[in-house]
């Protein structure tokens, strides 16, 4: 039997409606940026900042903007610098992520990481944070976001002689 008038644009509006989370799942699978050896070290009560790092590959160009954690009240990007003899933190405005090229964010100096300061909580090993990645493409204005899970793990020592800012 033939489908009158209505019933064609009714069949292939539910065509186009079953193919739409199809589509989405798709652009899903592919992540902005592959994340590996995620970790941040572990914050006993009372300790206040904590460090995260990674390995942070993009599939195009891309810069790090920062990044947002329910976790702390405040979150930078930081470098750590030999200044002297102490080591010394500062914070960077962002930091570049070329299509393919792994970026390490690691201790130690001459190295960049993630700072979570305001911690709301101690993060014990075993624990999972949150973490939202916020990224632009070079030479967009449009902030993307980039959802993360990192275990909370001990790592390197931290380095003996540090200077927050």
């Amino acid at each position: 039997m033939p489908l009158n008038r209505p019933h064609r644009f009714a069949a292939a509006l539910a065509g186009v409606c079953l193919s739409l989370p199809l589509l989405a799942l798709a652009a899903d699978k592919s992540p902005l940026v592959k994340v590996d050896n995620a970790w941040i070290r572990p914050a006993v009560p009372g300790q206040t900042a904590t460090g995260g790092f990674m390995q942070l590959t993009a599939t195009k160009d891309l810069v790090l903007e920062g990044v947002s954690t329910p976790v702390a009240g405040e979150s930078e990007l930081h470098e750590m610098a030999m200044d002297g003899d102490v080591m010394r933190m500062r914070p960077v405005p962002s930091i570049s992520l070329p299509a393919g090229k792994t970026v390490s964010l690691q201790t130690g100096p001459g190295h960049q990481h993630v700072m979570l300061m305001g911690l709301k909580q101690p993060l014990k090993v075993g624990d999972e944070v949150s973490l939202t990645l916020k990224l632009r493409q070079t030479g967009s204005k449009k902030t993307l976001k980039q959802e993360i899970k990192v275990p909370v793990k001990n790592g390197q020592a931290a380095a003996p002689t540090m200077d927050m800012h």
